[in-house]
C-alpha cells in the first residue's frame, strides 16, 4: 500500500503505474465524470468512477484483488479506508471475473483519504473502504485498475 500526494509526487520517484494515473488525471476531471466504467487501454488500464456514502464500519465489507492494481483517488469528499497485509486476514472466495477476493479479518491501519493524494493497493493489500472519517459525507472517486 502507498498514499502519495498528487500535488508533491510528481517526479521520477513515482511508479510507472502512479505516473499513468496522474497523466490520465492531468486531462481528465474526476469530479465531472460520469458515474461507471470508463476505458484507458482496454482491459489492461481503466477506471471505475463511483460515488456512494460513507457510514459506519460495520456496513462496509474487506476486500483484494489479485489481477489489478487498485488505485484510488478521491475526487470530491473524504473517507476513511481501513489496510490490513492479507496474510494477517482470512481469504474467502475469490470471484475472477470481477478480481474480488472476500476477506474476513481485522484493520492493521487507518488511512483517511481526501482529495489530491493516491492511494495504490497492491495484492497483498486488504483494504475496506467508505468507512465515514468523522462525519458521513458522499465521496466521488476514480478506482484505477492497472493489470500486472
Amino acid at each position: 500500500m502507498e498514499l502519495i500526494s498528487l500535488t508533491s509526487q510528481k517526479n521520477e520517484s513515482t511508479t510507472s503505474a502512479q505516473q499513468k494515473v496522474i497523466a490520465y488525471l492531468e486531462n481528465h476531471d474526476l469530479a465531472s465524470m460520469e458515474k461507471g466504467s470508463h476505458a484507458i487501454k482496454g482491459d489492461d488500464f481503466f477506471v471505475n468512477v463511483i460515488e456512494y456514502d460513507t457510514t459506519d464500519e460495520e456496513n462496509r465489507i474487506w476486500e483484494a484483488h489479485k489481477a489489478y492494481l487498485d488505485i484510488h483517488v478521491v475526487a470530491t469528499g473524504k473517507e476513511r479506508i481501513y489496510h490490513s497485509f492479507i496474510e494477517n486476514m482470512t481469504s474467502g472466495e475469490y470471484h475472477e471475473d470481477d478480481d474480488y477476493l472476500e476477506i474476513t479479518g481485522s484493520k492493521e491501519s487507518v488511512i483517511n483519504v481526501s482529495p489530491n493524494q493516491l492511494l495504490v493497493f497492491y495484492p497483498e493489500d486488504t483494504h475496506k473502504t467508505g468507512v465515514k472519517a468523522g462525519q458521513a459525507m458522499t465521496v466521488k472517486k476514480g478506482v484505477f485498475k492497472i493489470k500486472i
